[in-house]
């Protein structure tokens, strides 16, 4: 009997905003490729068309900002972690 193996996706577990953090937490420390991936994971999860009412972006300019090697503008950036119910922490590195 074989068994079918779906590839994983991170937005099937992304389902609390304590969840969403950790997991964009640890995106952000791997840098700028896997911390967009990481926001369009929690995207996904979270409805594309909720985030973009709670954005108030187009769904296709979200899909546009959260592709593989785009350049996203800060505000969107800061648009989408409000959306997702985060704010912003900063540590210092040492110490």
């Amino acid at each position: 009997m074989r068994r079918e193996v779906r590839p994983f996706d991170a937005s099937e577990y992304l389902d609390s905003e304590e969840m969403i953090a950790e997991y964009l937490s640890a995106a952000i420390e791997e840098g700028p490729d896997v911390f967009l991936l990481a926001l369009g994971d929690i995207a996904k999860a979270v409805g594309m068309a909720e985030v973009a009412h709670r954005t108030g972006l187009g769904r296709e300019s979200l899909y546009k900002s959260l592709a593989p090697g785009s350049k996203p503008r800060y505000e969107t950036v800061w648009k989408l972690i409000q959306a997702f119910g985060l704010k912003l922490k900063f540590e210092p590195m040492h110490g």
